[in-house]
């Protein structure tokens, strides 16, 4: 089964398949609430269900490969890891639109599901409602990608802490989440992620490639095509010599296509039941830091969370955002 539905959808049909014994291929991000997506995860285990998430980086021999160079020691200890998303909606975004009767071919109370009764727009449906935060997030949208990628290039589980910044500061449209924020994610390890969504500017964030990795030896730069790793230097009162050689590959034009090789793997687990590339558990320790940056917005607050627990430590108040109330008669499972 393939679930390409809006996000909020994605628990409730989910658990739902893997009760009724299917297979499943969820797109990104796996879930809208942190609680959603571990019963995504308990549901796939009692059931035995093989769940690929559609983080497709996570098919990519080319990051594999990296992989192995990031989590062995190659470039040192990594201290910082960037990602931004960059895309200049300004002026108009989204647009703004009128309350209106839904298309006849379209069933909108079934489309909001377990969220509240609302009239229908046509900049919500079908795509717009990225822009919706009772539907969706930029934050998860985009950020699950490289979130993803990150904690896989550092061998991390899930942040200790998260601090995330931003609003609607310049775009006039309809949309209910930031047009720009920045997230900071601190891990126990003793290291940083960052991720930024920039949608008022959209000129390049960082000298090459998509994802940067800074490492005490040497910093990493990698996107679907290549990467190439530059050879740190000692700084104020170390030595300046090159502390390793540099590298840099690139990847075949097969191992780019990266959506056929993803949807490749899941369907040879499904023969074999092995646990594919981004497995459900995977996919929700990666949504869940999208998650969390968005309630550390809300709340205007830096959270502390528990990875083992899932649960926020520190702040009440963001810990009951967790998860929500379904509009009746909707319910996980």
């Amino acid at each position: 089964m393939v679930i390409a539905t809006p996000d909020h959808w994605h628990a409730i049909q989910t658990v739902s398949a893997c009760d009724a014994g299917k297979d499943v291929y969820v797109e990104k991000p796996l879930s809208i609430t942190v609680r959603e997506g571990r019963r995504m995860v308990e549901a796939a285990r009692r059931n035995q269900r093989v769940v690929q998430v559609g983080t497709h980086r996570r098919s990519s021999q080319l990051y594999a490969q990296l992989a192995e160079l990031t989590t062995s020691g190659k470039i040192g200890k990594i201290t910082v890891s960037r990602a931004y998303r960059l895309s200049n909606m300004y002026p108009t975004g989204i647009g703004r639109a009128k309350s209106e009767a839904p298309p006849a071919d379209l069933d909108w109370d079934m489309w909001l599901g377990p969220r509240p009764e609302r009239p229908y727009q046509d900049n919500i449906a079908p795509y717009k409602f990225r822009w919706w935060q009772l539907y969706s997030s930029q934050m998860g949208n985009w950020g699950v990608h490289y979130l993803d990628a990150i904690r896989w290039l550092t061998d991390e589980l899930a942040p200790s802490s998260i601090c995330a910044l931003g609003g609607r500061f310049a775009v006039d449209d309809d949309r209910t989440v930031p047009d720009t924020v920045q997230a900071m994610f601190e891990f126990a390890s003793g290291r940083l992620a960052i991720f930024a969504q920039f949608e008022a500017s959209g000129n390049p964030a960082m000298p090459r490639r998509e994802i940067e990795l800074r490492g005490t030896q040497g910093t990493a730069y990698i996107d679907t095509r290549s990467f190439q790793i530059g050879p740190e230097r000692g700084g104020q009162f170390q030595d300046r010599q090159p502390r390793m050689k540099p590298i840099k590959v690139e990847a075949n034009q097969a191992n780019r296509q990266l959506t056929a090789l993803h949807a490749r793997n899941f369907l040879d687990c499904i023969k074999s039941r092995k646990r594919p590339n981004a497995d459900v558990e995977i996919g929700h320790r990666s949504t869940s830091m999208s998650l969390l940056a968005n309630i550390s917005l809300a709340c205007r607050a830096r959270l502390e969370w528990d990875a083992e627990k899932e649960v926020i430590t520190n702040n009440a108040q963001a810990n009951q955002m967790l998860h929500y109330e379904y509009r009746k008669p909707w319910k996980l499972g």
